[in-house]
């Protein structure tokens, strides 16, 4: 009865995907890039959006992603892309404002998409991987994991 009422309405309910949350926290993170030159330098904005979208990309295609929420595999994705890309900061106040997560909370999240990416080439569903090898997307792919976060305590 709620759905047809719903219907009437012309409301209509979907669930989340990271991808929702994608455009906002790319959005976040490009704004904090403009306000700082010194980010600019080090961190292409296109190479960061086709990284985070891989990234998410490859956390929807594993199932150990799925304990996590919409909002915390794109929080992640932007978290580790800018790992990848050496995007610094890493992570600030204006990301932790707008995801409503900090750092120390992405971290399991974060080492799982960072081993999905190191497995990628190897995988047996490659389709993601040779996406975002292609230059059309940036060959973000084909950038080195951010092991770096392999390392750091939850």
């Amino acid at each position: 009865m709620e759905k047809r009422i719903l219907g009437q309405l012309e409301w209509y309910l979907t669930v989340p995907t990271p991808y929702v949350f994608l455009v906002r926290f790319i959005k976040a993170a490009v704004s904090d890039a403009h306000a700082n030159v010194a980010v600019l330098n080090s961190c292409n904005v296109t190479s960061m959006e086709n990284m985070v979208y891989f990234l998410a990309e490859l956390g929807l295609m594993n199932y150990a992603t799925n304990i996590y929420c919409s909002s915390m595999i794109a929080a992640s994705a932007v978290y580790v892309a800018r790992h990848a890309l050496n995007c610094s900061p890493f992570w600030n106040e204006t990301l932790k404002l707008h995801t409503g997560f900090s750092e120390s909370q992405l971290l399991g999240c974060a080492k799982l998409l960072v081993s999905y990416h190191m497995e990628a080439p190897q995988h047996k569903l490659r389709v993601i991987y040779k996406k975002y090898s292609s230059s059309h997307r940036g060959a973000v792919a084909l950038n080195p994991p951010a092991i770096s976060l392999l390392a750091l305590h939850e």
